[in-house]
């Protein structure tokens, strides 16, 4: 009788990991990042700076899915006066799929006005899965976070655009599965404080039920070269607009060619 339950349990044992080596991950082509790449953006209200957020992509040791990870944290924080009256302090970490732009490890510790939030996912893309540490959610193989999504938009195939052109992928947030679209509205330079670059323009598709109601409440001008940064976000809210501009970076995977030099 062991026999045949030592026999059962080798058998189980041999098909999961038969079924787990059988799966086909996303294949994604990244030109646009690499390791050490840091990007610092100055958030403003008005004529006011009212906070900074960077964002940088780092080594890890850890693995998902026996797969090769980059380490993404994106940080937040409110700036001099802003911090009296609506203190902010955000953190969010992901660890994502080198050859997929996947996440498998998402961290999420929130502070903003008093507000926490910390979340903390557990992708099992091998499954569709994720797990919030109480319960598993199903999803698509190759979802993204909230933070991903930032690295993902970045190797999306921006050759031969025409106006109207629609990007979409999966995201889960805050326990729902939801499709994240953007729309290209075409080619613009612009002028920030770092200077002129050549952009793509791009707005997001609307969704019902979402904070914004209308495409242009929401605007973003990625760098028209192989990096794909995003420069410039505009965001109207119901007190004025806010601005988010890139004022510094560092660890580029190719040559800022979209900047206008003098």
């Amino acid at each position: 009788m062991k026999k045949y339950i030592y026999l059962a349990g080798f058998l189980g044992v041999t098909l999961a990991l038969t079924s787990s080596s059988s799966i086909t991950y996303p294949s994604v082509t990244n030109s646009s990042f690499k390791q050490g790449e840091k990007l610092r953006y100055r958030v403003t209200y008005g004529f006011m700076d009212a906070g900074e957020a960077v964002v940088e992509v780092k080594a890890t040791s850890k693995k998902g899915g026996g797969r090769s990870l980059h380490h993404v944290i994106g940080t937040g924080k409110t700036l001099g006066g802003f911090n009296s009256f609506y203190k902010v302090n955000d953190v969010y970490e992901s660890y994502i799929d080198k050859k997929s732009i996947m996440p498998w490890f998402f961290d999420r510790d929130v502070n903003e006005g008093g507000y926490e939030i910390k979340q903390n996912y557990a992708f099992k893309q091998n499954l569709s899965k994720v797990n919030d540490g109480k319960k598993d959610y199903a999803i698509k193989l190759g979802t993204q976070d909230m933070i991903s999504s930032f690295y993902r938009a970045r190797t999306l195939n921006f050759n031969n655009l025409t106006k109207g052109k629609t990007f979409a992928f999966k995201c889960f947030m805050d326990g729902e599965n939801y499709t994240l679209k953007i729309k290209y509205v075409g080619d613009e330079i612009i002028k920030i404080r770092k200077g002129k670059f050549k952009c793509h323009k791009f707005v997001p598709v609307v969704q019902t039920g979402r904070y914004f109601k209308k495409e242009d409440d929401v605007e973003f001008w990625v760098t028209a070269d192989k990096n794909k940064i995003p420069v410039l976000v505009k965001a109207k809210i119901p007190v004025g607009t806010v601005k988010l501009h890139l004022v510094e970076w560092s660890g580029l995977k190719n040559d800022l060619s979209s900047k206008i030099e003098k």
